[in-house]
Order: C-alpha cells, then sequence, then structure tokens
C-alpha cells in the first residue's frame, strides 16, 4: 500500500527522491534520526549514544507516547536480579517455554530465545538509565496488583495449563513509583529516567514535530527526513501546549462512561480543535538528514480509526489505548519506502474481570449462552477469545454468592480505586437478574438449551465429575444456581471499557531492527522498533511485554546501525 491508496488514511507523503544527499538543503544532520520519542525511541536513542552515535529525536507531541501514559510494567525473567531478591526461581529456557504459549511464532525461535535470553540484562541496564525496580512480590492473579507491590504476574503463568509447561515466575516489573492510590500514567517510572539519560548522554530532542516524508535517494536508501514542526520558544508552542493540556486534563478527570461525558468531552475536543489550528497556521517544514540510519518508533495507529475500520474492524468498537500519537504515521512511512507489513489486522483486547476475584468465578458466555473462554484467563486472552470466537459480544454470569462476595473484595483498601469503582458501578447499575433460566434467555435473547448444557458442565466440573473444558483451576469453579447475576462485558460495554491497542505493523530483520521490503530485502537505512513493528507482543499480549520489546528492539536497532555486534 502506498499514499493515494483509498485505505491509506495518513498524512504521510511518498518519498523525497534526490541524487544523493548533497543535493539536500539539510536542517539538521546527524548519525542516527529517531521518529517518535516514547519508550523505544528512548531506548535507541540511550543505546546509539552509548555506541558512539550523534543522535536527534523528533517527536509528534512531547515524548513519552503510550509508554509514559502506561502502568509502568516491564515484563522481565530469566532470572532477574528483582526475582532473586524475592525468591521467584526462573531462567531463560522457562521464560521461554512459557512465552512459547503466548507469542506462538510470531517471531522465530532464535529471537524469543535472544529475548529470553538477554531479559535480566535488559533489566540491569534499564537500572543503569535510572529506573528503579524492586519487591514485593503479589503472587496471585490480578490485572494489577495494588500499588504497594511491584512484582507480579501479568501473564497467564498461574493457570494449570500454563504451569504444567514452564514454572510459574512473577514476570511484571512495575517501575517503583508512587502517586497515591493511583495506578494510571505510572509508566515515568520507566520513560522519565530513560528520557533524562538520553538527553543527559547528548540526545538532541525536538518536540512537536510531525514527520510527514521520508527521503531517498536513487538507490532507494532512505537518507533523512522531511517533517513539519511548530517553532519552540515561541508564543503559538506555549498555547498549542496549553491547549492540549487543557483537553487531555478534561478527558482525564472525566471518562467518557459517566454520565455527561458527551458534553465534557465536547468541551475538550474545542481545546484540541484550537490546538490544530495553531499547528496548520504556524508549523514550518524541516529536512533532516541522517548519515546511519531513520529508526521508526511512532507507535502503533489505534488512534487513527479510519485505518482501525480498515484493517482491524472486528475491535473499533473498544477503547482506545495509548495516545493521540499512536496514527499509524510511522507504519505508514514505512510502507512509504516499501515495506512490508504484517498483523494488521490483530489488536490486543483487555477484558479484564480481576478484580474482584469472584467474578473469575463466574462463567463468560456468547450470545447464544455458549462459554467460550477460561475466565481465569489474562485479560488479553479473554478479549481475544471474546472479539474471534463470539464476535465482541460477551456476558458475565454469577450468583447470588458470588456478588456478595465480589462486594467484600472491593471493599476499601482492598483494591484500587479504579479497580473498585468500575466493579461497583457495575454491580449497581449494569447488572441485570433472573431468577431462572427460562427468564434469563428471555431477557438476553441466550438459546435455552446451548445455556443450559453450558450450566450443568460447569457445575459438574465445580462437583469434580469431569475436568473443566477450559482448563479453569478447581478452586475457581463454581456451581451457579439461581437467581442468576448477569453483566455485560462485551467489547463494547458502556459500563465497563475494554480497551484496545494494536500489534501489525512493519516487517523487520529480527536480527538487526532493519525494515524489510515486500521483497524481503531490507530497505538500506530504515530501522523500526516498538508497536510500529511486528514484535514479541504481536500475537498475544500480556502486561509489561510491550515495554520490554520496546527496549529490546530499540537497543537492537542501535546497536546495528552503529556496527555493534547484534549477538552480545
Amino acid at each position: 500500500m502506498q499514499p493515494g491508496n483509498e485505505n491509506w488514511h495518513s498524512a504521510v507523503q511518498a518519498p523525497l527522491e534526490v541524487a544523493n544527499a548533497e543535493a539536500v538543503a539539510w536542517d539538521v544532520e546527524t548519525d542516527f534520526l529517531i521518529v517518535g520519542f516514547g519508550g523505544a525511541g528512548a531506548t535507541a536513542a540511550v543505546e546509539a549514544r552509548e555506541q558512539g552515535l550523534d543522535v536527534v529525536a523528533i517527536d509528534q507531541a512531547e515524548g513519552g507516547g503510550a509508554t509514559l501514559a502506561s502502568g509502568g510494567v516491564f515484563y522481565a525473567g530469566g532470572g532477574t536480579a528483582v526475582q532473586r531478591q524475592c525468591g521467584e526461581q526462573d531462567s531463560p529456557e522457562n521464560m521461554q517455554a512459557y512465552l512459547e504459549l503466548e507469542t506462538q511464532g510470531v517471531v522465530s525461535d532464535a529471537t524469543l530465545e535472544r529475548f529470553c535470553r538477554g531479559s535480566a540484562a535488559d533489566l540491569d541496564w534499564l537500572m543503569r538509565q535510572g529506573v528503579k525496580f524492586g519487591g514485593p512480590v503479589w503472587k496471585s492473579k490480578t490485572s494489577y496488583p495494588n500499588v504497594k507491590y511491584f512484582l507480579y504476574h501479568p501473564d497467564n503463568s498461574l493457570l494449570p495449563a500454563a504451569a504444567a509447561v514452564a514454572k510459574p515466575a512473577a514476570r511484571g516489573h512495575r517501575g517503583v513509583a508512587r502517586k497515591g492510590n493511583s495506578a494510571v500514567d505510572l509508566g515515568g517510572a520507566i520513560y522519565s529516567p530513560l528520557k533524562r539519560s538520553a538527553l543527559q548522554a547528548g540526545t538532541i530532542l525536538e518536540c512537536k514535530t510531525e514527520a510527514r516524508q521520508l527521503i531517498v535517494d536513487r538507490s532507494g536508501a532512505v537518507i533523512g527526513v522531511r517533517a513539519l514542526q511548530l517553532p519552540a520558544r515561541t508564543a503559538a508552542y506555549a498555547e498549542h501546549s496549553k491547549r492540549l493540556a487543557r483537553g487531555h486534563r478534561l478527558t482525564q478527570l472525566y471518562p467518557f462512561f459517566l454520565p455527561g461525558a458527551r458534553a465534557v468531552h465536547a468541551m475538550a475536543n474545542k481545546h484540541f480543535a484550537k490546538a490544530l489550528a495553531i499547528e496548520n497556521a504556524e508549523r514550518q517544514w524541516r529536512t533532516y538528514r541522517a548519515r546511519r540510519g531513520v529508526c521508526l518508533c511512532a507507535g502503533g495507529f489505534i488512534f487513527n480509526r479510519p485505518m482501525v475500520t480498515a484493517h482491524c474492524p472486528s475491535f473499533r468498537a473498544g477503547v482506545p489505548l495509548g495516545t493521540m500519537g499512536d496514527d499509524g504515521s510511522g507504519i505508514r512511512l514505512g510502507q512509504s519506502a516499501g515495506g512490508a507489513v504484517d498483523r494488521m489486522d490483530q489488536a490486543t483486547a483487555w477484558r479484564f474481570i480481576n478484580p474482584p476475584a469472584a467474578w473469575a468465578k463466574g462463567l463468560i458466555v456468547d450470545g447464544r449462552g455458549r462459554r467460550f473462554v477460561n475466565e481465569c484467563a489474562y485479560g488479553a486472552t479473554i478479549g481475544d477469545a471474546m472479539v474471534t470466537e463470539a464476535g465482541g459480544k460477551a456476558w458475565l454470569i454469577l450468583s447470588s454468592e458470588l456478588v456478595r462476595e465480589s462486594w467484600r473484595q472491593i471493599a476499601p483498601g482492598k483494591v484500587l480505586p479504579f479497580q473498585q469503582q468500575l466493579a461497583a458501578l457495575n454491580l449497581l447499575f449494569a447488572k441485570r437478574k433472573a431468577n431462572s433460566v427460562v427468564a434469563l434467555c428471555r431477557k438476553f435473547g441466550f438459546d435455552e438449551a446451548v445455556l443450559s448444557d453450558t450450566l450443568a458442565k460447569a457445575a459438574r466440573a465445580a462437583r469434580g465429575e469431569i475436568e473443566d473444558p477450559f482448563g479453569k483451576p478447581r478452586e475457581d469453579r463454581c456451581e451457579l444456581r439461581p437467581p442468576f447475576h448477569v453483566i455485560d462485558v462485551s467489547l463494547d460495554a458502556k459500563l465497563l471499557p475494554c480497551t484496545v491497542l494494536t500489534v501489525g505493523g512493519l516487517v523487520v530483520n529480527e536480527a538487526t531492527g532493519q525494515v524489510r521490503g515486500e521483497d524481503g530485502q531490507e530497505i538500506s537505512g530504515l530501522y523500526a522498533a516498538g508497536r510500529t513493528a511486528v514484535g514479541i507482543p504481536s500475537h498475544l499480549y500480556v502486561s509489561g511485554l510491550s515495554i520490554a520489546d520496546c527496549v529490546f528492539s530499540g537497543r537492537r536497532a542501535a546497536r546495528h546501525a552503529a556496527g555493534a555486534d547484534q549477538t552480545s
């Protein structure tokens, strides 16, 4: 796909072809140019500077990306210093055995082995940049632990099917940061030290600079970028920042699912519109030369709604997870130079139902009343099954006892505020009650025979007469008796947001990070890292795996651009 295609949906232009680098009047010249300064971009900058390259990074916003906006989880194992400190036994081989279950060949065995073998070293590298990790460890299944805990299981490793393959080990390393009981925007625990390290090492960062066009020579090698920049230290720059800050503050303080949110978000959109008007009036073109390569680290495309509709429409009803910079521009830049893409139809939908843990003892069914997933699985596993197996529609069935247990589990102080609020909101306002299977089917349109069979099999599994068809742990099985309580947990559930991010992107040489063309050959001078590229999390997601892949792929690209040994 190239610019001009009806499904391009991007401001990225076809490459500017020049005879050679000397034919351009460059505004900036450097060795390594990074497009997008989030987790992958900051990592690539630090590594490139350590390898002796001059580095310039440009960012459409002011840096941070989805990494800064995240919960600050770094997936690491194989026997990290923090795992050893907390008594967690792990090895690279054990970590790889588990991740093979989740990645399903999305990267080669050699790449996955390299990722796992270097995982502990990558964590040490982050700590050398100033990132703080530590314990204690939260040992139970949860979507996100109490904020006093900094190591946990962010995956399916505790489920019996996974534990039979690999010994469970806590691999979710949260950056040590405290914002009271908030679990929002804790990604700064990882991103901020990386940014500080990159700038202190001499990286030049230019913000509010949007890459629109690659510059290539006659051989097709990428030698630079044209970008639109809002000049720094101007009144327009300050006003632009103010408008964006006000808009984001409104959307964060008043989530879209609360009553009256439409009016509040309309106010936010007015601020965003004024920021856009400033861009249209004040931005200027700049050209950047990259002697050793351009590295695309601009995230995915979940906030480009037309692109989502064109490439992964089955996920569109979910709530976009990331930042407005996840507009697909990095992927489109790579494609404009002939770069191949893969898994563009894939995204990850996070249907978390634990906490409260009692919800995981219930049953999730599709529109016919058919069960299709292990309710104790990690949220992205549930979300993926919900989209692929149930068309994005699903309902959680609980008993009265499980409802009472849920209230006890979300009592003040037992879970995080956002977890308590979402669970309470659904228990109070979204839950519907039915006194019989017949009434339940009449109210929700389930097939009575299908639902009766679902309930009967679950009851037999709870009594130990049969194994659970989906591998649910014995302690989490429950025989549901009427009255039944049902909560809509669909992709588009109004009171229980299901967040979604894209995982497809540019195809890269997994040893070097160079973007591959449609012919399978590397495009000279072009790299991609993080969610702009296909990587470790591009099949099934687990918490922290994207940031871990940002570090892995960002360092890989920088080392190759500098000519360093890729096997070290």
